[in-house]
């Protein structure tokens, strides 16, 4: 539930709680009057038939949104990184046991880097992107070929990837990815993604040399495909990939977890 609405449940209780202790002020008071008590009372009845009467509405208009989307979205298309896969570079960079300078140097010119997100682009070879990292950083030059060099292991595939998506195959949607991903780690890790076996399209960044939130690479997916965007839904952990998409008429949902992204999906009349 959203913070507004978690404020305005709290508030609404809050008043609901005064009004039905009103009667009760006034039965035991001094100053009791019959008036005021029944006045009181019938304000506590009245209150808590407009409350059921704006939740019955509430309920009516969400039915009809859910509704109104049911049927719409067809297509469901899934970032990788950190929504069906743990990238954990963090925990694998701190398994050298490097000195903490060292560490956060790393962290800095590799993983943190630009370099790294262009690395996704595809459009140099992995060498020449290795050197690029070593010349940030050339006094740990040989660590950084090492850590680049096995960074297939920050990638674990979450146990509810190959079960979530073979749920919506099930249910009649179809399944895309859509994904920022370098050529050298998608070489390294594929055997991992073993969701990809049930995706009815795949746009990997360094495939097309395009990056997210870029509108390019939104459109090779579309375009490929065949895909009309109000009836694709697209699931991303970056805000500004969601936003990318949005402008070219995407639905999406910004992806913090499994329950909360089913929860999204859901209200789009994705079950």
């Amino acid at each position: 539930m959203k913070k507004w609405k978690r404020g305005l449940a709290l508030a609404g209780a809050v008043f609901l709680l005064v009004i039905f202790c009103l009667p009760m002020y006034f039965a035991l008071t001094g100053n009791f009057s019959m008036g005021t008590f029944m006045a009181s009372l019938m304000g506590a009845f009245f209150a808590a038939f407009m409350a059921y009467a704006m939740w019955l509405v509430y309920r009516a208009l969400d039915k009809r949104r859910s509704e109104k989307n049911a049927g719409k979205i067809k297509h469901v298309i899934f970032d990788v990184g950190r929504v069906l896969v743990d990238f954990n570079w963090e925990g694998y960079l701190k398994g050298f046991g490097f000195p903490k300078e060292e560490e956060e140097t790393i962290a800095r010119e590799v993983f943190k880097s630009d370099i790294w997100n262009e690395r996704d682009r595809g459009l140099y070879s992995e060498e020449e992107y290795v050197r690029q990292f070593v010349e940030k950083a050339p006094q740990y030059k040989k660590d950084i070929r090492r850590v680049v060099r096995e960074s297939g292991k920050t990638i674990v595939t979450r146990d509810y990837a190959d079960t979530w998506v073979k749920y919506l195959k099930k249910r009649g949607y179809h399944t895309y990815v859509l994904s920022n991903y370098s050529q050298y780690m998608l070489e390294q890790t594929r055997n991992k993604l073993t969701f990809l076996k049930y995706m009815d399209g795949i746009v990997f960044s360094c495939e097309v040399k395009e990056l997210k939130p870029e509108p390019e690479i939104y459109k090779v997916l579309l375009d490929t495909y065949g895909l009309d965007p109000e009836e694709c839904v697209f699931i991303d952990d970056r805000k500004e990939n969601c936003t990318g998409a949005q402008k070219l008429g995407l639905h999406t949902v910004h992806f913090r977890d499994f329950k909360q992204a089913a929860e999204a999906l859901e209200r789009l009349g994705v079950k």
